[in-house]
């Protein structure tokens, strides 16, 4: 892309609305044109693939079907991919760090300003990682957190929790007794702050605690 071509994106966000909100405030910044509008992950694909936009501006919860996350997943994956900017209200630990890991060059909050934008659109279209300031915190606060040392016993029940088994069915499948699943459970929950087997889970998943 040459410098007097300007930023050419497609909009993934299944509220019209937003859309058409996107679209004219992009249209106020110089250099920045918006080429296509997706509604679900998978028209997203098919406009990348006809269009080659430098940038697609995806939301991560598009309704029914692919979500945000294995749509970048996929864009990212093609021949030519784009460069993929997150613009959501979501900001929780496992959201970014999922759609980091599918390859997102940046993640940006809707409550962010038309300037912050503008500026993440370009750093995403130059390879440039773009955060917003909240999502560069709590991304700093969990590399700086310690993570929970657990023992190998108790990592093996995460593995079947993250699995679906229940308490009995991992007990047969470790040779262990339920009351001992049960003690070991407790002190996983603990471990991670947690109270519940899909607290557990999701917490160990945000730091990759499981294989």
């Amino acid at each position: 892309m040459s410098d007097d071509q300007p930023i050419r994106v497609v909009l993934c966000d299944d509220h019209a609305m937003v859309r058409a909100g996107l679209r004219a405030l992009l249209a106020g910044a110089g250099g920045i044109e918006v080429v296509g509008e997706a509604a679900t992950g998978q028209e997203a694909l098919n406009l990348a693939a006809a269009l080659r936009p430098d940038v697609v501006l995806m939301d991560l919860q598009l309704g029914d079907g692919m979500d945000g996350v294995e749509a970048i997943r996929r864009l990212r994956s093609a021949p030519t991919p784009p460069r993929v900017l997150v613009l959501t209200t979501y900001d929780t630990d496992a959201d970014i760090t999922r759609s980091i890991e599918a390859g997102a060059t940046g993640y940006l909050l809707k409550a962010e300003s038309a300037d912050e934008l503008y500026a993440a659109i370009r750093s995403a279209a130059a390879g440039r990682t773009a955060l917003s300031p909240p999502v560069a915190d709590r991304m700093m606060a969990q590399l700086r957190a310690p993570r929970p040392t657990l023992t190998d016993r108790e990592r093996d029940i995460l593995e079947q929790l993250a699995q679906g088994l229940g308490n009995r069915e991992i007990a047969r499948r470790l040779f262990i007794s339920e009351a001992t699943v049960k003690t070991h459970l407790g002190r996983i929950y603990e471990k991670l702050g947690v109270d519940t087997r899909a607290g557990a889970v999701a917490v160990a998943k945000e730091q990759r605690l499981l294989s």
